[in-house]
């Protein structure tokens, strides 16, 4: 099968990407989702994900997976959220991207671990999580990250 040329421009998949981001988090913050919402939770973190794929930096591809591990995290799908944790920390790592992503990559871990059961391994994370995260210099930043940290069961 001949792939087609990419019908969109970069700036295209950068306003997609970005709109399908925020209307991800819209959804997440509703505590009253219907299955059909929790369902199109996910395909709109999967589409926003996909448009970063085409034009984003190793940043944008970290945060992506990390919400879409979120995502699976909310809705109690354990392998999903492990997956997408792993990529999340994976593009961190390999971006250099700094301690406050590398943090949050290991809270979308410690997290899924919570959720799959693996005690010892969400402990592990949340000890790294906590440790990476004492060093971010920006207390906003900071301030966020431990909040979300202190909601990992």
């Amino acid at each position: 099968m001949r792939r087609r040329a990419d019908p969109l421009t970069a700036n295209q998949h950068r306003k997609i990407g970005s709109d399908l981001f925020n209307y991800t988090w819209s959804l997440l913050d509703n505590k009253h989702r219907t299955q059909e919402q929790n369902l199109e939770m996910v395909h709109a973190a999967h589409a926003s994900r996909y448009h970063w794929g085409h034009v984003g930096t190793p940043l944008n591809l970290s945060i992506g997976e990390w919400q879409l591990s979120r995502v699976y995290a909310t809705l109690g799908r354990a392998e999903p959220a492990l997956f997408h944790g792993l990529r999340s920390l994976e593009f961190a790592q390999r971006g250099r991207l700094g301690r406050f992503y590398l943090a949050y990559a290991y809270e979308a871990l410690a997290r899924a671990a919570a959720l799959a059961g693996q005690r010892a391994a969400r402990n592990r994370y949340l000890l790294l999580a906590r440790k990476i995260g004492d060093t971010v210099r920006d207390s906003d930043d900071r301030r966020m990250l431990w909040e979300d940290l202190n909601t990992v069961p």
